[in-house]
């Protein structure tokens, strides 16, 4: 089938996205909290909340990202790989990225004039926030495609327990 041979070249292509952006702002992060820590110098308690946030869902997507490339190109019919881990995952991980986009979003007033901000890190505050932005859209469409994927199976009859690739 088409779609499976889409599916089969797409799932690392997405997976891997969300694992190298995911990263991106894992290290961006790192260093953030690093730097405010040392500094003791964060601009806000809500600041460091949400650049920790942050950095917890980076690094949770990018080992889970990882595992799902392995477990799909290894062991693809394992129960532990099938459509509804993968929707189950995706569905927090959805969650995860939209909160944090959008804490850091409202924290940062949509973004920093880096003109007028007076405190330090504007220019990678404003890089976190667009990264987690980037890891939200990749979430959304791999979710939705899993959604599909499951209606699929499930009109089938195969149910949500079955592989990703017939």
């Amino acid at each position: 089938m088409p779609f499976d041979t889409h599916l089969s070249r797409g799932h690392p292509i997405v997976f891997g996205l969300l694992a190298f952006f995911s990263f991106v702002l894992m290290i961006q992060a790192a260093v953030l909290v690093s730097s405010y820590n040392r500094h003791d110098d964060y601009p806000s308690s809500s600041l460091k909340d949400r650049i920790r946030f942050l950095l917890f869902v980076s690094i949770w997507t990018l080992f889970f990202s990882i595992a799902y490339i392995v477990g799909f190109l290894n062991a693809a019919t394992s129960f532990l790989f099938s459509i509804a881990s993968h929707a189950a995952w995706l569905f927090i991980t959805w969650i995860f990225w939209l909160a944090g986009a959008a804490a850091i979003t409202n924290t940062l007033g949509g973004g920093l004039n880096c003109d007028v901000y007076p405190g330090a890190h504007c220019n990678q505050l404003n890089a976190a926030e667009a990264f987690a932005w980037i890891n939200w859209i990749l979430a959304t469409f791999a979710f939705a495609v899993i959604l599909f994927v499951g209606a699929r199976s499930a009109r089938s009859g195969n149910g949500f327990g079955t592989a990703l690739i017939a």
